[in-house]
């Protein structure tokens, strides 16, 4: 999910899945062919050096086909095919399984999945969310649209107005914490592993401050 982005489905990739048609799979190839030139071009040269013509040259497409399907550069840092995935992770958790419980089970399978696909591509877009005003403005805009997928997934869940206030802030309140927890483990030199920050968030979300220092 988008603010951390180290979160990836368990599916080893989203155009691999069979039920999806001809067409949108290669869509798919596509954005997974420019997301990969563009971090193979920032890990040799830095953010700012990069530009679209580099990353269409390196991808074998043109810098149109860049624009259409990322708007501009920091897209193609913070987003990916794997959000919708995410949401239909945790439709699929048992109804009786608290909230919580679901959203914690399904962030180590996706931690978990993308340690074992890249797991420099999850410091590099923390540390760059971190380090780059673009970056991290751009991924504050993002989280609303990460934010209504949660929302309906949480409202399916409990039977709620998704569009409700207290819906809205349960979301926002868990998209911003993850942002903030991966921002935290690029400040602190990645120090640490992130699913036990991501438990750490997740306990504040569930229990409130703790009482003592961690």
């Amino acid at each position: 999910m988008n603010p951390m982005t180290a979160a990836r489905s368990p599916y080893s990739s989203p155009a691999d899945r069979p039920q999806l048609g001809l067409r949108e799979r290669k869509k798919i190839k596509t954005r997974e062919a420019i997301r990969a030139a563009t971090y193979g071009l920032i890990k040799e040269q830095g953010y700012d050096a990069t530009t679209i013509e580099q990353i269409a040259d390196r991808a074998e497409v043109s810098p149109s086909t860049v624009f259409r399907y990322f708007p501009a550069k920091e897209d193609i840092v913070l987003t990916d095919e794997y959000d919708p995935l995410m949401a239909e992770e945790l439709r699929a958790r048992p109804a009786g399984e608290s909230w919580i419980d679901s959203v914690r089970h399904v962030m180590h399978l996706a931690i978990d999945a993308n340690n074992r696909e890249d797991p420099e591509v999850a410091r590099m877009r923390a540390h760059l969310a971190a380090q780059v005003p673009a970056v991290r403005s751009r991924m504050v805009e993002s989280m609303s649209q990460t934010g209504r997928l949660l929302r309906e997934a949480i409202a399916e869940r409990h039977g709620l107005d998704p569009d409700s206030i207290e819906v809205r802030v349960y979301a926002m309140s868990f998209i911003g914490g993850l942002m903030e927890t991966s921002m935290y483990w690029a400040e602190n030199g990645f120090k640490g592993e992130l699913s036990d920050l991501v438990d750490r968030a997740l306990d504040v979300l569930e229990h409130g401050l703790p009482t003592e220092k961690p």
